[in-house]
């Protein structure tokens, strides 16, 4: 058993240590213990906080961020954790009060505006978010954050100029960078090269992304391959201008290709603006005898003439922005069963599948989810649908990329800079896409009643055009 030091410095100190060494616990133990012989150590309080916090002990953790400040107002970055704490609480107030103390105390850093540049866009304070990202950036060129953050705040407005510039400061793929020994795609003339698209974000970043293949290899690029999650393996290989596609579990070379690129860097490289954006539908395609077994397996579940709707009201949980973009449950659809004429099919995966195969849905549907091993089922039973409708999640990308007509329901806060703002439409899936807004934080009831109206609206064209003479 190892003993915790006796000194409350010492403490404090190996708290530090085993907390960066990922020892929750043990760092947990440290702290408490260097503040029972020192009650006044203010820095063992705040980090203290900061390990709750990260626990999602936000009632505890808010406690030890404002009893250091009281010890020790002068504390800057306890008031930033602070300010972090509050914004996800969505007290906005209070987290720009504790921003603004933190900027007081070091006029000079730049990540306490950076942090309140966040806070203000959450707030549609746009005007003044991109102030604090640009003063961030003009005392810290070398701070990504700030620069980062501006990245979402541009392109959400549509000035892609700049946008994607400033959207190269993301740092995530650095592992794929560190493992691949061709060098990083920056502009290079293509012909006759081999390109590799790495691997970054989600499903539906992947899917919306990868469309730049073709770009690729109309630029003059002799093979075009990319690296994808597993689910997407099959899906891509129908993928235009695509030569192969690999999935990130299998093994695969660190060279073979003259070049690299990160899949959202090629809009940047490619000088997307809103009028040039690569839009021609589709550009995945379903495997055609899949499709026809979906076709044979829905006629039976499904005899014409309804209307075929397929749902997803979840995404991935681990998205920052979740809690908001995600449906609470299927219940919040069930105003769509008023809608005669409509049959409904369940594509939800994951978190709120179990919804879908209860004894009593909220709203009638068959749930094809324990038939979808991968996305190319999925597009294979899209591709028989006559709608989609989805929370702002991966099918979204794929029934876009289809051109399969689809419905998303976006949240008001935080909507994500992909879908612009104050938009019915989306550039990046012409023709197809059709985005239904909150108008206030969490109202999904309007956004429930403004579809319903629509989905009456479809369902009473197909009819007519499903009768036969």
């Amino acid at each position: 058993m190892t003993l915790l030091p006796t000194t409350p410095e010492a403490l404090f100190l190996d708290g530090n240590r085993l907390m960066a060494a990922g020892d929750e616990a043990g760092a947990e133990a440290a702290f408490r213990q260097a503040i029972v012989l020192v009650p006044h150590l203010a820095e063992a309080h705040a980090n203290l906080g900061l390990l709750l916090d990260g626990r999602g002990e936000a009632v505890e953790a808010e406690a030890c961020y404002r009893h250091a400040i009281a010890l020790n107002p002068r504390q800057m970055q306890t008031h930033l954790n602070l300010g972090a704490l509050l914004t996800g609480q969505k007290r906005f107030a209070e987290a720009e009060a504790a921003y603004r103390s933190a900027i007081a105390l070091a006029p000079g850093a730049a990540a306490p505006l950076s942090n309140l540049g966040v806070l203000l866009a959450c707030m549609k304070r746009e005007a003044e978010a991109e102030r604090c990202y640009r003063d961030a950036m003009a005392l810290d060129a070398g701070y990504a954050k700030a620069r980062f953050n501006l990245a979402y705040l541009l392109l959400r407005q549509g000035r892609y100029e700049e946008g994607w510039c400033c959207m190269e400061a993301r740092q995530w793929y650095a592992p794929l960078e560190n493992y691949m020994t061709c060098p990083r795609w920056n502009g290079e003339p293509l012909a006759g090269k081999a390109v590799l698209i790495g691997f970054e974000a989600g499903h539906g970043d992947m899917i919306q992304f990868c469309r730049y293949a073709a770009l690729l290899k109309a630029h003059g690029a002799a093979r075009v391959s990319v690296i994808c999650h597993p689910g997407l393996k099959r899906l891509f290989a129908t993928l235009d201008g695509l030569d192969e596609a690999i999935a990130f579990d299998e093994p695969f070379p660190s060279d073979g290709w003259d070049f690299w690129v990160p899949p959202l860097s090629l809009p940047f490289h490619f000088e997307t603006r809103l009028d040039s954006i690569p839009a021609d539908l589709p550009y995945l395609h379903p495997a055609a005898d899949e499709v026809a077994h979906w076709a044979d397996r829905l006629a039976a579940l499904s005899p014409a003439p309804a209307l075929r709707v397929g749902l997803v009201w979840k995404g991935n949980t681990r998205f920052e922005n979740d809690g908001e973009r995600s449906l609470s449950g299927l219940d919040v659809l069930a105003p769509l069963a008023e809608v005669e004429g409509v049959r409904f099919f369940s594509l939800q995966k994951g978190a709120g599948e179990d919804e879908a195969s209860s004894p009593s849905p909220p709203l009638p549907l068959m749930n094809l989810a324990p038939q979808i091993g991968d996305f190319a089922d999925t597009a294979a039973i899209v591709a028989n649908l006559d709608l989609v409708i989805a929370v702002d999640t991966a099918v979204a990308h794929l029934a876009g990329a289809l051109g399969k007509p689809c419905w998303v329901l976006l949240p008001d806060y935080m909507t994500d800079w992909r879908w612009l703002a104050e938009r019915s439409d989306s550039p990046w899936y012409p023709g197809v896409m059709r985005l239904f807004r909150q108008g206030a934080m969490g109202d999904w009831r309007g956004v429930m009643a403004e579809a319903v109206e629509a989905l009456q609206e479809k369902a009473a064209a197909h009819h007519r055009h499903s009768r036969v003479p």
